[in-house]
């Protein structure tokens, strides 16, 4: 993308490599009775609670909303990852749907977790293969190793292999899933997305694509993932914190020039192109913008730079400051007044 953009205000559809839609309700969510003051307690007391407020229509309307964002920002591939431990059986139908109805390409997943124990671990393993089989888009979820046994692992593996998909798991994002290549290592293959590795040792000898999610990181306290030190590919994802892929590109490039000074920002926009890599249909996607010179030399200097118009395949599903699809003032209404639903749920979460 980068030499056909050069003196040009045109790009394919950005990919977000890692997301999770149902993170969209997250936001003006109590805050948890006690200050996390690490990761794990970051999970515990704020996501792996939300997640269990979840059922199917907040499911829809945040995967609308967060959709919708994404469009908004020239994104037009999002490869998400999603967990709702009470309303599990047709969720990655139900937001299939949510995207296809805003326009937008998702690959769709089911973080299996022993969390809930082996029952819990069971729906989720039956709905990555009932998506599969019925024909959606997608891959096989894992949480992440540390939640998950090994018979889990090695079930997520197998229907995965049988699908002829990879498999889309959390590694080593924080020090209480340090031994994740360990656990992992036998399994995994090219076509896997190993989504962090900030606690991952250089040579982890895990095969698969490596998503880079700076913001996220930051935001958790995990510290840097230092991608370029692995010899996996990478690619770049939001962990959920919307879809902006220009502003996570401008973030990757800074936090890598922090550690640096010789970084360019070539490399963190390899990163972002590497998403073709993972949903290669984006590349028939076209996004007019703003900003006369889509050069990674220019746009890591250069804020405020916003789509004129997105076209997937060749519709156009955004112009003129609004989708051409949906109703950006009803998904709004709507998905607030399931995130307050949503909140409300949480007081009896512990």
């Amino acid at each position: 993308m980068t030499d056909e953009s050069n003196g040009s205000n045109e790009t394919h559809g950005l990919v977000c490599a890692h997301h999770h839609l149902y993170s969209t309700l997250a936001r003006g969510m109590p805050a948890p009775v006690n200050n996390p003051t690490n990761f794990e307690e970051i999970l515990k007391m704020v996501w792996w609670r939300l997640d269990r407020a979840l059922d199917l229509e907040s499911i829809k309307w945040s995967a609308m909303l967060g959709a919708l964002e994404a469009v908004e920002r020239g994104c037009t591939a999002i490869v998400d990852h999603h967990e709702s431990p009470e309303a599990i059986e047709g969720s990655l139908s139900v937001i299939a749907d949510a995207c296809e109805t805003v326009g937008v390409r998702v690959l769709c997943s089911y973080g299996v977790t022993d969390r809930h124990g082996s029952e819990g671990a069971k729906k989720g393993l039956d709905e990555n293969r009932r998506f599969l089989k019925e024909g959606g888009r997608g891959m096989v979820g894992l949480h992440a190793s540390f939640t998950c046994e090994d018979e889990t692992l090695e079930a997520a593996a197998e229907i995965a292999e049988s699908f002829g998909v990879g498999v889309h798991v959390h590694v080593a994002e924080g020090p209480v899933d340090a031994n994740a290549a360990t656990r992992l290592k036998g399994f995994t293959k090219d076509n896997w997305l190993i989504v962090h590795g900030v606690h991952l040792e250089d040579d982890h000898g895990l095969r698969g694509i490596l998503v880079h999610n700076p913001r996220s990181n930051m935001n958790n306290s995990v510290g840097y993932a230092n991608p370029i030190r692995f010899s996996n590919e990478v690619a770049l994802g939001t962990d959920g914190i919307g879809a902006d892929m220009l502003e996570e590109f401008r973030l990757a490039y800074a936090r890598h020039r922090e550690s640096d000074v010789a970084a360019s920002p070539e490399t963190a926009w390899g990163w972002l192109t590497n998403g073709y890599r993972i949903i290669p249909e984006a590349m028939n996607d076209r996004v007019v913008w703003s900003y006369p010179n889509m050069d990674p030399w220019e746009l890591a200097f250069s804020t405020g730079v916003n789509p004129i118009e997105v076209m997937v395949e060749q519709e156009t599903i955004w112009a003129n400051g609004a989708s051409t699809r949906v109703d950006a003032n009803e998904i709004r209404a709507k998905a607030s007044e399931q995130a307050k639903k949503v909140h409300a749920r949480l007081a009896e979460i512990i």
